[in-house]
């Protein structure tokens, strides 16, 4: 193989990929954050410049700053961008996605989508991609990539590179070049941001065709902001992690859910007669059989596809202790905070070597060495989150029923897959019971629904704030019941008629008297001890929000779940109007919002509106009974 030929400028690495190809170019950038951005901003370029070339991108989880969905929202955000996201350069191919103005020499295919971002652009929605995470390599290849370029670091005195956030394909792709089975071209594009992982993440650099390198072409990296939890997630984090048993695997994600599980373990861990007593207040056994309260005495291993700052503070805390190939957790890409980037670019060599980087092959199938991972994974517990399931136990994830991709199936099946495959493993789909749409609530938990991601034939554990559902090996009444059980007791009746219907459930049955009672304002009584102990923090791992922003965020989420309805709107301006005088917090609030008295002389009607909208929100967010975040 050719030495590696380096670039300070991505217009020579774009000429040397053009005449290397012959102008047909079919570009593989990873999911997420390592994406060579430069590099394929100079293909877009001379490809916009020149129709006679072909520009073909297959890549997965496209990252921009969400759009503004309000006044309000654009006034929130504008001021935190630089904070939140950093001067990430976003892609000019999603730019040009966005605005509907790909040139048809340009075509751009995805497997994953940055969640509900993209449900109405008719273009990414045609171009799409359906695909298991492990299947994404084949796809690749069956469309003729010819050129792979990815984000990489670079060690001071160590020798070659890290992929870093994605060795998720790219070390597949990699083998198999080595083997024959393929040809295509390896760009590379060195960020001093990224940091330096272990495991099969690092490369010999003789793997790297054209490598572009200059302080010029470095980028913050793209970060996600942590969410806050509400008391439902912290429900469900509680009732997950007495699932986790000790000596065993533990998969978790990314979101409000995958946090709220964390903290719940490290006060299981740390705290575990305060964790059973907010098991017991809540009430419901797990459904399971699985009652683990105690401190974790052997701890688990991580074998995860995607690394989240949980994982850190687990191993921080003793819980993520046992070793496999020296390593605590395997992962195959990772995507979080700016917090989480610096944690893990302070990481002493000895700390790296106990988070390994690996391909998906690796962390999320039991292909390879498989006696040496079924031995290696005991006691497994994956757990993955859900829009939807449905009564029978389907799973919906990624799609809404008439067709349009949210986000994609990702690992998912994966999971479920090697969980069943596992003597002693369980998959646990885990949801909030209800969300708002169109000012209302709704139940996750539904009779049926026109798209499936994971059929109901790998149902397994079902968790909610209300409790958790064992699915695997029950027939469809006992299944059923058993969901029931753990929905929002205000559309229990409704849930159960449509089952009696189908001839699913008998007519005389009734829901147990311990789930009838399964209401926000139920859970609210039940926990709000925890939150005003401290213990049930919204933001257990810390924000790059502030105070006043934190606060706001609450009544944000307030106007959203009433945005599609006036009369709901209507309900919190008024609710705002006989608040009470704002005190200074509320008026910190205001102004961060670039709001004042609504009463004042010179103030314009909306902006009035939205003060008194903003107060009520404000208002409502801090009312009992309100488990929103």
């Amino acid at each position: 193989m050719d030495s590696t030929v380096r670039y300070t400028d991505p217009e020579g690495v774009a000429t040397a990929i053009i005449e290397r190809t012959g102008g047909h170019i079919v570009l593989a950038l990873p999911l997420g954050l390592g994406k060579a951005n430069h590099i394929v901003d100079a293909l877009t370029r001379r490809a916009l410049d020149d129709p006679t070339l072909r520009l073909e991108i297959l890549t997965a989880l496209t990252l921009e700053v969400p759009p503004f969905q309000s006044e309000l929202e654009r006034r929130f955000m504008e001021p935190a961008l630089a904070r939140l996201f950093g001067e990430y350069p976003v892609p000019q191919y999603a730019q040009l996605l966005r605005r509907n103005a790909l040139p048809a020499n340009i075509q751009v295919f995805q497997f994953f989508l940055q969640a509900g971002q993209w449900l109405d652009s008719s273009p990414v929605q045609q171009a799409f991609i359906p695909a298991n995470y492990t299947d994404v390599w084949r796809y690749l290849l069956d469309r003729g990539v010819n050129v792979v370029a990815q984000l990489l670091a670079e060690q001071p005195g160590q020798a070659g590179f890290s992929l870093s956030c994605n060795p998720d394909i790219t070390v597949d792709l990699l083998r198999l070049r080595r083997q024959g089975q393929c040809r295509f071209l390896f760009a590379g594009q060195c960020n001093r941001h990224l940091p330096f992982m272990d495991g099969e993440a690092r490369i010999s650099d003789t793997e790297v065709d054209l490598l572009l390198q200059d302080e010029s072409v470095e980028f913050p990296l793209f970060a996600v902001p942590k969410r806050p939890l509400g008391l439902a997630e912290h429900a469900i984090g509680l009732r997950v992690a007495r699932l986790v048993r000790d000596d065993g695997t533990l998969q978790i994600g990314i979101g409000s859910i995958g946090d709220a599980v964390t903290s719940a373990l490290l006060l299981r861990h740390q705290q575990p007669q305060q964790f059973a007593a907010l098991l017991q207040r809540m009430g419901s056994p797990s459904g399971t059989g699985i009652e683990a309260t105690d401190s974790f005495t052997r701890g688990l291993y991580g074998v995860t596809e995607m690394l989240v700052d949980g994982f850190l503070h687990l191993a921080e805390a003793g819980i993520l202790k046992r070793e496999v190939d020296e390593a605590v957790v395997h992962a195959a890409f990772f995507l979080d905070s700016q917090a989480f980037y610096q944690r893990l670019r302070s990481l002493t060599p000895e700390q790296r070597r106990r988070f390994q980087m690996m391909p998906v092959s690796f962390t999320n199938t039991l292909t390879g060495d498989e006696e040496k991972r079924r031995g290696d994974r005991v006691r497994g517990t994956f757990i993955n989150s859900a829009m939807l399931v449905t009564l029978r136990g389907a799973v919906i994830s990624d799609a809404l029923d008439d067709g349009r991709v949210v986000s994609g199936v990702g690992g998912l099946h994966d999971f479920a897959v090697q969980a069943f495959a596992l003597s002693d493993a369980r998959f646990i789909v885990a949801l909030n019971a209800t969300r708002h749409s169109d000012g209302k609530p709704r139940s996750n938990i539904v009779w049926s629904y026109a798209h499936t991601t994971l059929p109901w034939n790998l149902r397994d554990i079902v968790v909610t704030e209300y409790g958790a559902a064992d699915l695997r090996g029950k027939t469809d009444n006992e299944a059923i019941k058993a969901l029931l059980g753990i929905a929002d007791s205000r559309f229990q009746g409704e849930l159960l008629s449509q089952a009696v219907s189908a001839g699913k459930v008998e007519p005389d049955w009734r829901i147990p008297e311990r789930s009838r009672n399964n209401t926000p304002a139920a859970l609210e009584a039940a926990l709000r001890s925890g939150r005003e102990a401290g213990i049930l923090n919204r933001f257990p791992f810390g924000t790059e929000f502030s105070d006043v922003e934190q606060r706001l965020l609450g009544a944000l989420g307030v106007i959203k779940q009433h945005a599609h309805s006036r009369l709901a709107l209507a309900g919190l301006v008024w609710r705002g109007l006989r608040a009470p005088p704002p005190d200074e917090p509320v008026r910190q609030c205001l102004l961060r919002l670039q709001l004042g008295p609504a009463r004042d002389r010179g103030v314009s009607i909306r902006d009035r509106l939205l003060t008194w909208l903003v107060l009520g929100a404000l208002d409502r967010d801090s009312a009992p009974s309100s488990t929103s975040p």
